[in-house]
């Protein structure tokens, strides 16, 4: 991504080219009081004001953005993600009063120039546009959630090859140092002993993608305690209940939920807000080997219950039951997990939302109310005690998968519900973590879709 300090700065009268915002109502007033000219280049171009369009004006010795938005009088997060996209470099400010109400903007201004570049050249001529804003305190915060979003996305985005177990130690690894928190890891026959499904779900893999639990701990013990975790699946072949070549194209993106999780608790210690922090990540390769586990088998958990394997493709709310065990021993008072968990979720919402499960209601409206406020939705599913059944087993505690077909993200919710202990403020993200068309802003590939909203939830809780 664009160096973040080359994207947003505080407006200190700098020179810049003025950046107009019209919408469908508005624009007809603006049109007559420009010159003559300005109007003829404009019915030239066949600018009318529509949202997402944009043209640019002769203006005396330079030159000015005119661009059409929804609602200039309201702006949201992705209204000038476009322009930020598609303006030569240089420095830009908003005129008149729409600099106002800018700040909610900054953070599409920022992401609009993000790029994964990693394995190619980036365009010779892409220079940085910068927004020059009088919102001088709305700046840090905006690029800290921008530089969340790009952390996300790069780790999705990144292949397996180059995102496996080590590799997703070492980006935690990475976000911990600057904050001075505490990594953990454990592997080899620790793992095994300690947290058995994570070993036994990763055991196929070769040893150079090895299976760990990465644990960070962060900030003053006497605060309330924060779990946030994420299924780190960094690719999922299915295992020997093997999936189709067009399922597993985009198995990259298995560990989008660990991708979340590590961006959140990223914003919590930037922000230094006064909790003590648990990040946990089960990282895992769901491979195919001799050593793979089988549909048939029973595992012991972290927590001592048994689980029967209905099919070696529900790997994931396996490594996260042993995750959220972990968490628990340490009495929270809020759990978040994120994973990419279910195809059930994305039949029921599609890509763009991200079902969420929660068991205390204030704390699901919360969420939806977050995710509102920040153009990041969340669409609340029910654990549906009713459908517990689905979970039995004829020979163990639970069965990873419920072999019916029925209500599959609340089943794998319910399954997890199993490994949180009772009374435990907790929500579960079932999110895609993945775009597969480019809105402005928001390129195709991986991306954070529910990210923003449970860091509104948080900062309005510890803040």
């Amino acid at each position: 991504m664009t160096d973040k300090s080359a994207t947003i700065q505080p407006d200190h009268g700098q020179p810049a080219t003025l950046i107009h915002l019209v919408d469908k109502e508005s624009f007809t007033e603006w049109l007559a009081g420009r010159p003559a000219g300005q109007r003829a280049q404009l019915a030239a171009a066949k600018f009318k004001g529509e949202a997402g369009s944009h043209a640019l004006l002769a203006d005396g010795d330079g030159w000015l953005v005119v661009a059409g938005v929804a609602d200039a009088g309201a702006l949201g997060p992705w209204c000038l993600a476009r322009l930020a996209e598609v303006l030569p470099g240089g420095a830009y400010r908003l005129a008149g009063a729409e600099g106002v109400e800018a700040a909610p903007a900054l953070l599409g201004w920022a992401l609009g120039q993000y790029r994964f570049d990693r394995y190619r050249a980036p365009p010779e001529d892409l220079a940085p546009r910068l927004l020059l804003t009088r919102h001088a305190k709305a700046i840090t915060p905006a690029l800290a959630e921008a530089a969340a979003t790009a952390l996300v996305r790069d780790l999705v985005n990144t292949p397996a090859e180059d995102m496996g177990p080590a590799e997703l130690e070492a980006a935690v690894e990475e976000v911990a140092r600057p904050h001075k928190a505490v990594v953990r890891v454990t592997k080899g026959d620790a793992l095994a002993q300690q947290f058995p499904m994570v070993h036994m779900v990763g055991r196929a893999a070769t040893r150079e993608a090895a299976p760990r639990m990465i644990e960070l701990e962060w900030g003053d013990a006497t605060h309330p305690r924060l779990a946030i975790v994420g299924k780190g699946v960094c690719f999922d072949s299915g295992g020997l209940d093997l999936k189709p070549s067009s399922a597993m194209l985009l198995m990259k993106k298995d560990m989008g939920g660990a991708a979340h999780a590590l961006a959140l608790a990223r914003l919590v210690m930037g922000a230094g807000l006064p909790v003590r922090l648990h990040l946990l990540i089960p990282a895992v390769e769901n491979a195919v080997s001799g050593g793979a586990f089988r549909p048939g088998d029973v595992l012991r958990s972290r927590a001592g219950l048994t689980v029967e394997i209905g099919n070696t493709d529900a790997e994931g709310r396996l490594v996260l039951g042993d995750a959220l065990t972990r968490a628990g021993e340490e009495s929270p008072a809020l759990v978040i997990d994120f994973a990419t968990l279910t195809g059930a979720a994305r039949v029921a919402l599609g890509p763009d939302l991200p079902a969420m499960f929660a068991r205390d209601d204030a704390t699901a409206a919360a969420l939806e109310e977050a995710g509102r406020a920040v153009d990041d939705p969340v669409w609340r599913l029910p654990l549906h005690d009713g459908y517990r059944e689905y979970l039995k087993s004829d020979i163990a505690d639970l069965n990873n998968s419920p072999s019916n077909g029925f209500a599959g993200a609340v089943a794998a919710a319910l399954f997890l519900d199993r490994f949180v202990p009772e009374g435990t403020d907790w929500a579960h993200f079932d999110t895609f973590a993945w775009r597969p068309g480019a809105k402005p802003g928001r390129p195709k590939g991986g991306d954070a879709l529910g990210l923003r909203a449970a860091w509104g939830l948080v900062k309005a809780r510890y803040g």
